[in-house]
């Protein structure tokens, strides 16, 4: 059972709130960079070891500078998130672009960054080609389709529009070479939000696999393998949380069986996790704003699901701490809402929370990843604050919340 804490106060929330109002987001820096620390520690053995991080996890550029800080690349799928890693000096193949559908204003940009640029579909070779021209460098996103399983937020690989098969693979390679191509990687990721490490280990057996028996039909010794992200947190209390170094050490096994065994070493690993590495250690905070009463009990806060979305999107679990009664006994139920018009915009159903009143606060946890970044403005709801607290506790604001002269600056009347 994990004890879900809150670092900082309901003393600390009430100063800040004097000057900047909820809902904001308040993401715990120590945590970050220990957590961070923890991973690449876990990997220290692998050849040039590095995680990509996604940036369409959390893509505020503190964050990302405080990760590249650490020693963590860059994953993008987009032309704004290529941007956000240029601006704070994430360059060259200290980026992995991973897209699909890609404009070719995109390739170009990836190009011209010097990024490790990993293709979708075998006919983005030519796209590519002609939009961008080929890079030193390509990568493959491999869909193994009936050889894995899926999980339940990225599906079954034979549904997902995500790779090349395995026959386009070694076509693609084959293509690439003959084209002059002499530096090659191999990527998949087949699974989001997994808990069991096993999943991670046989990925790492697969790839390794693969890498084989591409040196062997076609010559290519690849340069890296990218074994995704998909690296699951414990949202509930009661689960457990991927043990990182069973992880490693099962991949090192399949690396030394594999890879080097077959004298492909070194072969660089990388990874492109973002919810491990930040998930657990950002906080939505809202206050209460309405209690009502009618077939079942209702907790209206100044947040719905245009702050986070999960819960509604994927029915998704996040634990709830009412600040300042974390010791009070449970003993009334709730659904938890936003103010949306619609009747999903809830965070939690039939939870079991103490006894709330109008104007208490509500930290929701397990919300660094995927939460902000996944906000929207339906119903003209606007985006929050975001604040980044240091190891001293102090709160600095990474990015205002928005005002309505935001919103209704596009439009034309």
């Amino acid at each position: 059972m994990i004890e879900k804490k809150v670092p900082f106060t309901l003393q600390q929330i009430n100063e800040l709130t004097k000057k900047y109002p909820t809902p904001f987001y308040i993401y715990d820096e120590k945590a970050i960079v220990e957590n961070v620390q923890k991973f690449i520690k876990a990997f220290s053995w692998a050849p040039d070891f590095k995680n990509y991080f996604a940036v369409k996890a959390n893509p505020n550029p503190q964050i990302v500078k405080l990760l590249k800080n650490q020693g963590l690349g860059a994953d993008c799928s987009s032309l704004a998130e290529l941007l956000i890693s240029e601006k704070i000096g994430i360059t060259g193949e200290n980026i992995m672009f991973t897209s699909n559908d890609t404009p070719a204003n995109e390739f170009v940009k990836a190009k011209e960054l010097g990024a490790i640029i990993n293709l979708d579909d075998i006919s983005h070779i030519d796209f590519l080609e002609k939009s961008a021209g080929i890079p030193e460098l390509v990568c493959f996103r491999y869909n193994p389709g009936p050889l894995r399983a899926g999980n339940a937020l990225i599906g079954n690989p034979e549904e997902a529009k995500y790779g090349f098969t395995r026959d386009q693979l070694f076509e693609g390679y084959d293509i690439l070479k003959k084209k002059g191509v002499k530096r090659f990687g191999l990527h998949t990721m087949v699974a989001s939000n997994e808990l069991n490490p096993e999943y991670f280990i046989e990925t790492g057996r697969m790839l390794f696999e693969l890498a084989v028996e591409i040196k062997n039909k076609l010559n290519i010794k690849l340069e890296f393998v990218n074994l995704g992200g998909g690296i699951g947190i414990p949202y509930k209390p009661e689960q457990v949380a991927v043990d990182l170094e069973k992880v490693s050490n099962g991949i090192q096994a399949h690396y030394n069986n594999y890879i080097k065994t077959n004298n492909l070493d070194p072969l660089k690993i990388f990874f492109e996790c973002g919810r491990v590495i930040l998930g657990p250690y950002g906080y939505l905070v809202s206050r209460v704003l309405h209690k009502k009463n009618t077939y079942k009990n209702y907790i209206g806060l100044d947040s719905c699901m245009a702050n986070l979305m999960r819960p509604a999107l994927y029915g998704a679990y996040h634990h709830i701490t009412v600040l300042g009664k974390d010791t009070n006994p449970l003993t009334n139920k709730y659904d938890v809402t936003g103010s949306l018009c619609e009747n999903n915009d809830k965070f939690a159903v039939d939870r079991i929370l103490p006894e709330i009143e109008i104007n208490d606060t509500i930290v929701i946890h397990d919300a660094g990843a995927h939460g902000y970044a996944m906000g929207f403005n339906y119903n003209g709801k606007l985006r929050s604050a975001e604040f980044l607290m240091n190891k001293e506790g102090n709160f600095q604001i990474i990015r205002r919340a928005e005002t309505m002269e935001d919103y209704f600056s596009t439009m034309i009347f």
